[in-house]
């Protein structure tokens, strides 16, 4: 995607990557694609994540997303993602937000987030 190939840092949850592996791991056991191909896009997110910036799981995005947000239909995972954007936030300054999930961009958008794609 041209936001991440452009952009000068990247930032992302801890969760992205649990999010990632449980995704592969899940395609295999239910045939969608081969172990082959699995252990392939893992090691290719291995190597493009070593570049990025990880958010971890600590006390104050997990305090964060335990609290409330612009929109409260959010659901805990994507509270964990929010909350990690928030918290990186306030240590990194200004960034972008990027993600297809309507329930996170809209809230993204309300805490004043630049929200991609537009």
């Amino acid at each position: 995607m041209q936001a991440l190939e452009s952009s000068d840092s990247v930032v992302i949850s801890e969760l992205t990557l649990v999010e990632c592996d449980r995704t592969l791991l899940r395609e295999v056991a239910v045939g969608g694609v081969t172990a082959v191909v699995a252990d392939v896009l893992h090691d290719r997110l291995a190597e493009v994540s070593a570049t990025w910036n990880v958010q971890p799981l600590h006390r104050e995005v997990l305090d964060r997303a335990r609290a409330s947000f612009p929109d409260d239909r959010v659901r805990s995972l994507d509270a964990i993602h929010l909350a990690s954007a928030v918290v990186a936030r306030a240590s990194l300054g200004d960034m972008d937000l990027l993600s297809l999930d309507e329930r996170i961009r809209s809230n993204a958008a309300a805490l004043g987030f630049r929200v991609l794609p537009e």
